[in-house]
């Protein structure tokens, strides 16, 4: 049986859905696949303290959006510095794994890994490697040598990949997006699981596995407007707690954690609260309309401009005030699936 690697990035869920989607698809093929974190790759300590400047570097206004355009997109020697420091850990833990577990194909959803894998190129002659990037402007440090081919998702980022490697190989291809959103239950039926009633406006409210924004406060206010409103906070323990407190002042709020139920709640849903990223593609697939979070610096405002460029997709400013006017314009537009 082939065999397939995929590398991914435990930053947020992003990278991590899209290992899974394209792992669903590679065994209904009849390959066999594994998935590595390159965050843990890093070693012991690595991982978090990457994830910690992140989280830091996304807390101060305008400060990734400045490290992103001015640093990542262009490849300044900041950019390259940071992804040899990295390479440098991941290599040696990925040729281990490499050695042992023999790939016939590795495909690489997270940039450090890409820049890892092209760096064993020549070890593993018989492996092709493929980079999978669902942004809409591939930044600098997803471009390596040694790629047989690159998997894009919009038009745009074609000619971005070609800016530093124009022999590259790519194509465009649509969003991936996981077998359960193909297949969701009926808006009654969703709704009755869940307890709410059949009639009335209903949101989905989420912001990424870190619950970026001012998702309680949002959803307070919708409910406060007469919309039931379904917040899930993800990973964001903190604000899973001021979800459960609002709830318990305002009843149209229901209160997620993490959960596997997305797809339901989607299907429940007249309309979707988000942040630009792979949700967007699964809002899509149920078939139902995007507001988006313009909270995500860097390549959320690539991606964001993508999905109203895609359609059936509004924006609002991060303010709770803001979002609930802009949810409620929406909701008057929305028609019955």
């Amino acid at each position: 049986m082939r065999h397939a690697v995929l590398l991914s990035g435990s930053l947020g869920m992003g990278h991590d859905v899209l290992a899974e989607a394209c792992t669903t698809s590679l065994t209904g093929a009849g390959w066999s696949a594994s998935t590595l974190d390159a965050m843990r790759l890093l070693g012991k300590g690595g991982g978090s303290a990457g994830e910690a400047v992140f989280r830091s570097m996304l807390a101060v206004p305008g400060l990734y959006d400045a490290f992103h355009f001015s640093a990542l997109r262009t490849g300044s020697r900041l950019a390259m510095l940071a992804d040899a420091a990295a390479r440098r850990q991941v290599v040696p833990r990925l040729r281990d794994y490499l050695d042992a577990h023999p790939a016939d194909l590795v495909i690489s959803v997270f940039a450090t890994g890409a820049s890892a894998m092209s760096t064993l190129a020549d070890r593993y002659p018989g492996t092709k490697h493929i980079v999978f990037c669902s942004d809409v402007t591939p930044h600098r440090l997803w471009v390596h040598p040694d790629v047989d081919l690159y998997l894009v998702t919009a038009a745009a980022a074609e000619p971005a990949v070609h800016r530093f490697q124009p022999e590259a190989s790519v194509m465009v291809v649509p969003a991936v997006v996981r077998t359960a959103f193909y297949d969701p239950p009926a808006q009654a039926a969703a709704r009755a699981s869940l307890g709410l009633p059949g009639h009335g406006h209903c949101v989905l409210l989420m912001s990424g596995a870190w619950g970026l924004g001012p998702v309680a406060e949002a959803a307070t206010a919708l409910g406060d407007a007469g919309v039931h409103v379904l917040a899930v906070a993800g990973r964001n323990a903190k604000l899973e707690a001021r979800l459960r407190a609002a709830a318990r002042r305002q009843p149209r709020v229901h209160p997620f954690g993490f959960t596997d139920r997305v797809p339901e709640l989607m299907a429940a849903a007249d309309l979707i609260v988000t942040t630009s990223g792979d949700t967007c593609a699964e809002a899509r697939t149920i078939g139902r309309p995007l507001l988006l979070l313009d909270v995500v610096q860097g390549h959320g405002r690539d991606n964001l401009q993508h999905e109203l460029e895609l359609g059936d997709a509004g924006v609002t400013s991060p303010r709770a005030a803001d979002v609930t006017r802009s949810a409620l314009a929406a909701l008057d537009q929305v028609k019955p699936p």
